[in-house]
Parts: structure tokens; sequence; C-alpha cells
């Protein structure tokens, strides 16, 4: 097996993650010379920028240009456009491709793969936690990848020496800590620590009409509202791939509002006490 630095790594869709992602591979050192890093994008501007930045060192605004120099392949695209990209592009692969993917749903993609990926192909599902607010390649040098986690939803099929590259990239990258996971389990986590938290977010702002009432914020509401900068279509599309698991986690969050709402309005002053010191212990110990 060559060495991961001399890899030629392929980015499709060169937005904030793909963006970030090539970034990491570049300033941490971990493609080198011979290795290179191509993208595609259907932007040429952001093709442009990237190779004129030193990120990449070539931009393709065509997957079949690409692919074929590819030994591994990151797919930054959402859920519905990485199957779009692997039914459209299948044939273009080289034999022993790696590809990976950063969807934030896995059922879907996991399902397919485990059926109409090519023999000849290696396909394992990830998911960086990591992110940012503001989309694009433009906001790529502020998403950071340092100290976070990584969730990987491998295939039965997966060989264990491609997993083994893909884990030693991704802690390479700056990520502290990676969890295998069904394809199931993670959709019925992520459901709660990243999509309901993105509907809370989404509630708060869509309650309130008052522009200026950061006038009277103090960090609690900054902290709570920042995801609600989010990418709209992107995030319309991850709430209705998850939508049963995510359909759960409100009815669970709704449960527990109603329960802190009914303490207030009777005045229930020990009960909330309780509650709330609860919710410290139980927040502590998820440290």
């Amino acid at each position: 097996m060559k060495p991961l630095e001399t890899y030629t790594v392929g980015m499709v869709g060169l937005g904030l993650m793909g963006g970030a992602i090539a970034l990491a591979l570049r300033s941490e050192g971990i493609i080198r010379t011979p290795g290179r890093i191509l993208a595609y994008d259907r932007n040429p501007d952001t093709l442009a920028a990237a190779q004129a930045e030193g990120v990449i060192d070539a931009g393709m605004i065509s997957p079949e240009a690409m692919l074929g120099h590819c030994d591994l392949v990151f797919l930054c695209l959402t859920p519905r456009g990485i199957l779009r990209f692997m039914e459209s592009q299948m044939a273009a692969f080289p034999a022993g491709t790696l590809i990976t993917d950063i969807a934030g749903t896995k059922g879907s993609i996991v399902a397919a793969m485990e059926h109409t990926l090519r023999e000849d192909l290696d396909f394992i599902p990830g998911h960086p936690m990591a992110g940012g607010e503001l989309g694009g390649f433009v906001h790529a040098r502020t998403c950071r990848f340092h100290g976070k986690n990584y969730i990987l939803t491998p295939l039965k099929r997966n060989k264990p020496e491609n997993l083994a590259v893909l884990k030693t990239l991704i802690y390479r990258m700056g990520f502290r800590r990676i969890t295998e996971t069904s394809a199931q389990e993670h959709d019925r986590k992520i459901a709660f620590t990243s999509q309901l938290c993105h509907v809370i977010a989404a509630a708060l702002i869509d309650c309130e009409a008052d522009t200026e009432i950061t006038r009277f914020g103090g960090g609690s509401f900054e902290d709570l509202t920042r995801i609600a900068m989010l990418n709209a279509p992107m995030w319309t599309e991850l709430f209705i791939e998850n939508r049963k698991e995510l359909l759960r986690r409100i009815e669970q969050f709704e449960g527990s509002l109603d329960r802190l709402k009914s303490a207030i309005a009777q005045g229930a002053g020990q009960e909330l006490e309780q509650r709330l010191q609860r919710v410290r212990e139980r927040r502590a110990a998820m440290a």
C-alpha cells in the first residue's frame, strides 16, 4: 500500500467542509508532493480561489476528469447529492478507490452503498462533527477540527486496511475522537446532538420579531442562536431525511419544556430548583 502522504485526494464539493478538509490536508502536511489535492466544484470561481491560495493543486469542473486520478475521494455533498453523484459517476472511479463522505445523515447512504457499490470500490461513510454557521469556501478557515469528534458508520464489506488509513488521516487532521457505530445509531443520536439543536435555535429566532433585541444579549442568547444562521436548503434536507428520529427528539424536548413550564406557572420553586440541579449534574456528567 502506498504511503498516505503520496495519495491523490479528490474533493467533490468545495464549500465550508470540503474547503476545511482540503485546508487540513494541506496545512497539517498530510498530503505532500508527489501527493496531490484535486477538487471538483460547480463554481469555477471557488476552484480558482482555492488553487490561488495553494489549498488545492488543481480544480476541475468535470468530475470524470478528476476521479480518474484519485486514490481517495471525499464526497462533501448532502445525502441526496451523494446518492445522485454515486449513481451518475460510479463508472468513473478507478478500481481500488477509497471513498468517504461527510453527510449529516447516514441511513439512506449506507443502505444504497451496501447494495449498489461496485465490488472493486470501498466506501466508508463518515461524519465530521465540526462546521460553522457561515457556509462556503470563503469561510473554510474558520472551521476548526482540533479536539472535535468524528463518526464513522462502516459497511460490512469495508477493508480493514482502508479503515485504518482513513482513521489515520482523521486523527492527523486534528480530530480527537473517532466513534464507529451503525447508521441507525448515528441518525438516532445526531437527531438529538445536532438536528434538534438547530430546530431549537431556529424556533427561538422565529418566535421574536424584534431585530434589536440583541442589545439586551449578554452571551446566552448569542450562544443559543449562533447556529440559527443555518444553510436553509441543506438543513431542510437533513430534517426531512431524518424526520422519524428528529420528531421523536422534538417530542422528547417538548415534554421537558412542558414540565419546566408547569413548575414555573405553579410557582413550584422547590420542584423547579431540584429539576435544574439535576440538569446541572447531568450536564456535568456528559462532559
